[in-house]
């Protein structure tokens, strides 16, 4: 019997990051809100990476964002739909990330090297062989170099100083944890009832800074599930001092009361 979608991400994200479905695990976030025909999704795929004839990451590039037409949505940009990959597919827009997905699994079918950039405010993605060539999917895909990108940085996050770690590349699983954050407030505004099973896939992430782990616990028990929320936040008290562990095992009981 297969496993249900949650199940199936949690099983996935436990991999070592070199064999993490990146494809399959991003296509099984809209779950969340639908069911997802998650083996026609990675049959699109196919399909796309079968009309691209570019060997390069230009030329996946200019396939996608230019004879196909994918592009950012700048008239909705916090739509959820631009979260879900197979909607990205059907619509062809989307925000930075899942459009960075979308050029990275399309190139990996052609033999291609691409690799995810989780710049602050703004991800794009580069050739694994060509650390200075960049690409911004949200905008028609266009290569810029280090300066574009601290063009960029700064257009999102003003005055921040940047630095040049933001351009290290970033696993699957940092980029499924981003992807999941941009789509639980995506739903905060729009869509309360399903910022919960958004956070559970944030929390089946290995590796989840302790900080996260307690904004999702207490998000979870302000959304009424407080006995969900008093077991997270248990476990999380053993892996602090003694005051922050005081601190939340009072907040631990006070979800357990009023789950009673």
């Amino acid at each position: 019997m297969s496993l249900e979608p949650l199940s199936r991400f949690a099983q996935l994200v436990q991999l070592p990051e070199p064999d993490l479905p990146l494809d399959e695990t991003a296509l099984l976030i809209a779950t969340c809100v639908r069911p997802v025909d998650v083996a026609a999704g990675l049959a699109r795929l196919d399909d796309l990476a079968g009309g691209c004839r570019g060997r390069d990451a230009h030329g996946v590039s200019e396939y996608l964002f230019g004879e196909l037409g994918f592009a950012g949505d700048t008239t909705d940009y916090e739509d959820p739909r631009n979260s879900f990959l197979d909607d990205v597919m059907t619509r062809r827009r989307g925000i930075p990330i899942t459009l960075s997905v979308l050029m990275i699994e399309v190139a990996r079918r052609v033999g291609v090297v691409v690799l995810g950039i989780g710049m602050p405010g703004h991800f794009l993605v580069r050739d694994a062989q060509q650390e200075d060539q960049l690409y911004d999917p949200f905008h028609g895909g266009t290569c810029i170099d280090v300066a574009g990108a601290e063009a960029l940085f700064h257009a999102a996050r003003g005055d921040d100083r940047f630095r040049a770690e933001f351009l290290r590349p970033v696993g699957p699983r940092s980029i499924l944890s981003r992807m999941l954050g941009n789509l639980q407030h995506s739903f905060l505004s729009r869509q309360t009832t399903a910022v919960v099973p958004v956070a559970r896939m944030r929390l089946a992430i290995p590796g989840l800074p302790i900080a996260e782990r307690y904004q999702l616990a207490t998000l979870l028990g302000s959304l009424g599930h407080y006995d969900e929320a008093a077991a997270l936040l248990e476990r999380l008290a053993d892996k602090l001092g003694d005051a922050d562990a005081a601190r939340v095992r009072r907040q631990m009981i006070a979800f357990r009361a009023r789950g009673n």
